[in-house]
């Protein structure tokens, strides 16, 4: 991936979602599940009172006041109409929920918090020496990072920083291209700008780009996760 083959990314890219979220989520899908088992459970409350006889007849008869007199469900089966109701629509609606939540907030690994090797726009490893052979100090170019995402690895003249940026914005998600002429990351989006070290400059972005470690494991490129203060603004991070 060059820096100007950064475009062919994907333009929208869902933000960093904390695992803490996903889980509440999924407890909640739960629960609605156990809801709608209940429901099902206490079908009784729609049923006629018990110890009322059924008139039971072959022929729909009607009284002269057009009262109906005629066959009435027994007990059992008005349950067992009320459970298939209650069952068939709360599959379909499960489903439905379950196909949402799985796209907006797909399952990932816990994972321990070690170094993942980058990828390139294939998958394939990039190994450090390549990539001292293709750059040059201060170039930028995105390399497959943490959970697969997008993130920019900046050259030094003999190697590389010791922090990557990932490049999706933190106002609505868009991948942030680089800039050389003005020095800076640009969404083309809405307009948002960051510095040269990813800190937010301009808005409507609330917040800088997110941080991970490099290093170099087995020859090739790796990033970690960024969980200690970050150095731009002092605070800590809040992707973690």
């Amino acid at each position: 991936v060059s820096s100007h083959a950064s475009t062919t990314w994907l333009i929208q890219s869902p933000p960093p979602a904390a695992m803490k979220s996903q889980q509440k989520l999924l407890r909640s899908l739960v629960l609605v599940a156990a809801c709608l088992l209940a429901a099902s459970v206490l079908v009784d409350c729609f049923v006629a009172p018990h110890g009322v006889p059924a008139p039971r007849g072959a022929a729909v008869q009607m009284h002269a006041g057009g009262e109906y007199t005629g066959f009435v469900p027994d007990m059992q089966r008005r349950q067992l109409m009320n459970f298939v109701v209650v069952a068939s629509s709360a599959i379909p609606v499960l489903v439905l929920l379950g196909g949402y939540a799985w796209y907006f907030f797909p399952p990932v690994s816990s994972g321990t918090g070690g170094a993942q090797t980058c990828g390139d726009v294939n998958g394939n490893p990039i190994t450090f020496d390549s990539w001292v052979k293709g750059h040059r100090d201060n170039d930028r170019e995105l390399v497959q990072g943490l959970k697969g995402e997008p993130f920019y690895i900046i050259s030094t003249a003999d190697g590389i920083k010791d922090f990557a940026l990932l490049s999706v914005c933190t106002h609505l998600g868009c991948v942030v291209p680089w800039v050389k002429s003005a020095n800076q990351f640009q969404c083309p989006c809405h307009g948002s700008r960051y510095d040269e070290n990813g800190k937010v400059v301009r808005g409507p972005a609330p917040l800088s780009l997110a941080l991970a470690h490099t290093s170099v494991s087995n020859g090739n490129l790796a990033v970690a996760p960024w969980t200690e203060q970050d150095f731009r603004t002092g605070l800590d991070p809040w992707w973690k």
